[in-house]
């Protein structure tokens, strides 16, 4: 079984997508499913002091604008571990862009997460895990890029994040990705 592949996606997207978790929540170590083999594999270590806020990922079965599947963020009590499915509930996201072009990242809660599985929308999330999130995605790349411009986004909500969504599945139908 491919995690890219292989893994089924409902069609109410609204109610909670698969995500496959590459990374968990704390960790310093970027991984990354390698395409061609489904296997996981380390593609760095962050090189500055910011480790990730939530566990990271991606929803099977898209293709997005950065040629990789849609990244995913789920908010939950624990980290899971690497190659993990778990059903997630998207709230909204942000868009960075950087040398490589634009790189969605959806927020979304774990729906089996009793403390996290109430919110709704990014709006309900704790002012402190929107400015840590925010904060991540603005200082990760800072020494890595060596002063290459990465811009962030404004948050954009539940709607806007399902947009992001469908146009990846639909790119990923099409084929984008081969």
């Amino acid at each position: 079984m491919h995690p890219v592949h292989d893994i089924d996606v409902p069609a109410d997207i609204a109610t909670f997508v698969p995500g496959v978790i590459e990374i968990p929540r704390g960790s310093h170590l970027k991984y990354e499913v390698d395409k061609p083999t489904g296997l996981l594999r380390l593609d760095r270590v962050l090189y500055s002091a910011v480790h990730y806020p939530a566990n990271y990922g991606f929803i099977p079965r898209t293709h997005a604008d950065d040629g990789d599947p849609l990244d995913i963020l789920v908010i939950m009590q624990e980290p899971v571990e690497p190659l993990t499915i778990l059903r997630a509930r998207p709230l909204g996201g942000l868009r960075m862009v950087d040398d490589k072009g634009g790189d969605d990242k959806i927020i979304a809660v774990c729906i089996d997460d009793p403390a996290v599985a109430h919110y709704m929308s990014v709006a309900e999330l704790p002012p402190h895990l929107m400015r840590e999130l925010d904060r991540f995605f603005r200082d990760y790349k800072v020494l890595e890029k060596k002063g290459d411009q990465v811009d962030v986004g404004e948050m954009y909500g539940h709607e806007e994040a399902l947009k992001v969504i469908q146009a990846s599945r639909d790119a990923y139908e099409r084929g984008d990705w081969t």
